[in-house]
């Protein structure tokens, strides 16, 4: 582990040696550190292993550590101007760190900072879309946080999901909603079986009522067309000839007449649901650069399950949380309005963070974020997509 961290210090040195000039001022880092994560151990995992990583960069570095649950988003409405934003910590802190970016009002602007994201918690389901996999837990630490003074990035999308009172909330990953779910969360009260734990969790959940049925009501719009990508260089400024004969030639040009444009309806699609689970997520997992249409996956599983699949299942959507068991209903689209019937029950798991279960609008903003990744994992992306 020392030797990791020694040769990743020597490898952030010289991003610190290199020469800048006397007018350029030093690039500002806004760390967000979960003090809380990895049952209490972030803290020291961020000072051992990605502090002096950042230190020795040249980066002037403010850290900003939570004290409880909800403070990020906070934290957030009061920050400055800022080149980096970083993100130590695991889902929750990245879930609370973006809502607080999102809701800001000048979000326009903000949205454009590129995001680090330092894997310290329990659960860090983007780390697998962004870094190498790496059994190491220092190494995968030290990767990351490289991969931030690297500078290459990619475009996630995000999902804004609102309530009928609350503010919006703003997920990376997605919102699930039924019985592998609320199982999945119990997994670590079963601490004592040890690799059983999983199936056990989902057996005991199957002496309740059987089948378990999620009824709901769903609207949703297909996918969209991607635009093109902005250019990140904006155009030179014509010289002042130039723009004084073209306001020139506006103003005496006669003005166009206006046609009238044809507002097309929305097109909604409308299904009942009868569902063990609902799953809504975003493509994260799957980026590709590449491609032409922007769409959110809609999981509808069958209900019709038996309790030996259940418990199987089960225990492969602790590793995989969205994936699409055989006999489910796939659903590409782009924007939904979810309606559950009344006296409805439990909670909506939102990028693994607990939230009352109501009646919600999930709507996909396309390529919002843009967030450091390994260079050799947007690489991989850029050649499968091309292939």
């Amino acid at each position: 582990d020392n030797l990791l961290r020694r040769a990743a210090c020597q490898e952030a040195q010289a991003f610190g040696n290199q020469l800048i000039p006397s007018s350029m001022p030093l690039k500002r880092a806004t760390v967000f550190l979960n003090p809380a994560a990895c049952k209490g151990k972030a803290r020291n995992l961020f000072e051992k292993n990605a502090a002096p990583i950042l230190h020795l960069s040249g980066l002037d570095v403010t850290v900003v550590m939570t004290d409880y649950e909800g403070q990020a988003k906070k934290l957030l409405e009061l920050m400055e101007n800022t080149d980096l934003i970083i993100i130590a910590g695991g889902d929750g802190t990245v879930q609370e760190v973006i809502t607080g970016l999102l809701r800001r009002a000048d979000e326009a602007v903000f949205s454009k900072i590129p995001i680090g994201f330092i894997p310290l918690g329990k659960t860090c389901t983007l780390s697998h879309t962004l870094y190498p996999a790496s059994t190491n837990q220092v190494q995968h630490i030290t990767n990351a946080t490289l991969a931030i003074l690297k500078g290459e990035t990619v475009p996630l999308d995000v999902l804004q999901i609102k309530g009928e009172k609350e503010q919006p909330v703003f997920a990376v990953t997605g919102l699930r909603w039924g019985s592998y779910r609320d199982a999945g969360v119990k997994v670590s009260k079963y601490w004592y079986l040890g690799p059983l734990k999983t199936k056990a969790a989902h057996f005991f959940s199957t002496f309740k009522e059987w089948p378990q049925k999620h009824q709901a009501a769903l609207m949703y719009l297909g996918p969209t067309e991607r635009p093109p990508e902005e250019p990140d260089v904006k155009p030179s400024r014509p010289p002042f000839h130039v723009r004084l004969y073209r306001r020139l030639r506006s103003y005496w040009s006669s003005p166009p007449k206006e046609i009238p444009q044809e507002v097309t309806p929305e097109d909604w699609e409308e299904l009942e649901l009868s569902t063990i689970e609902l799953s809504i997520a975003t493509r994260n997992r799957q980026l590709d650069l590449l491609r032409t249409e922007d769409f959110m996956d809609i999981c509808i599983e069958a209900d019709t399950v038996s309790k030996g699949q259940f418990i199987s299942r089960g225990s492969q959507k602790m590793h995989h949380p969205h994936m699409c068991s055989e006999g489910s209903q796939c659903i590409q689209a782009s924007r939904c309005i979810l309606q559950l019937g009344q006296g409805t029950e439990g909670s909506f798991g939102i990028d693994n963070e607990d939230y009352e279960a109501t009646p919600v609008e999930v709507k996909l903003l396309p390529r919002k974020l843009r967030f450091f990744c390994d260079p050799r994992i947007r690489e991989q992306i850029l050649q499968s997509a091309v292939q």
